[in-house]
């Protein structure tokens, strides 16, 4: 079945949906679906990933929304359900993503755009740089500060890439203290562009507690956009990785 009014709740998917040439069929979509960039004026906005505005989608009578476990809260999901077909997404590996395109892409009749795409995708990741591993901490947030555990995205990214998550043992996403990292003392510390917007003001509050790390400010989108995105993300990783090598 190929949908003829789609809500995405899924930045990363909205683009996935334009690149597997269904725009026409996007009918509205959340405050941070930025990617492409030709939907911005054209697609109504329904509200944010974590509180969409369920009467606007109403509005729109969708005949599929996509969402995503982790990005939308399940009340809302459950709610949109009684009404309308949503195609529910579970990502927390590369591996998981590579299927949601190919399950995407059979299910929206684009199969052939699908298999290109990941085909493209499975090229970058063969050419990963052959480094020595490094250890670093990934900082989504701060005040607290959060990072990353195993059973995320980002993880299972950081870890393709040899860049060896120091809480890895944990889950989700842990809150910590920049001692607990200092203790840790990873090779790299580093600040993403997303959700928090860090800053480079924001280095000096780690170096003061992690001088023996290094400290970099990284685009988010790298790290945790999927779908579609994960080609140019993955070639700019490929040039990041030999350049901290």
């Amino acid at each position: 079945m190929t949908p003829q009014r789609i809500v995405s709740l899924v930045p990363s998917l909205t683009e996935l949906i334009a690149d597997l040439d269904l725009a026409s069929s996007l009918a509205g979509r959340t405050r941070f679906c930025k990617h492409p960039d030709h939907i911005a004026g054209r697609v109504p906005i329904v509200g944010g990933t974590k509180n969409p505005r369920l009467d606007k989608i109403r509005e729109i009578n969708p005949d599929m929304i996509i969402a995503n476990v982790e990005e939308n809260r399940k009340e809302d999901i459950d709610g949109l359900k009684k009404d309308y077909p949503v195609y529910l997404t579970d990502i927390h590996t590369i591996e998981d993503a590579l299927l949601t395109i190919h399950e995407m892409g059979v299910q929206f009749n684009a199969g052939d755009r699908a298999a290109e795409l990941i085909e493209k995708i499975n090229e970058e990741l063969d050419g990963i740089p052959d480094e020595e591993p490094r250890s670093v901490t990934y900082f989504i947030w701060r005040a607290p500060w959060m990072t990353v555990g195993s059973d995320t995205y980002i993880h299972s990214v950081l870890e393709r890439w040899k860049l060896t998550n120091v809480f890895g043992r944990h889950n989700r996403y842990p809150k910590v203290e920049l001692s607990d990292v200092s203790r840790m003392n990873p090779d790299f510390i580093l600040l993403s562009s997303e959700p928090y917007p860090f800053r480079e003001k924001h280095k000096n509050d780690v170096f003061d507690a992690c001088p023996d790390s290094n400290i970099l400010l990284v685009d988010g989108e790298w790290f945790s956009w999927y779908g579609s995105r994960m080609l140019p993300s993955f070639k700019k990783l490929n040039t990041f990785r030999k350049a901290i090598s």
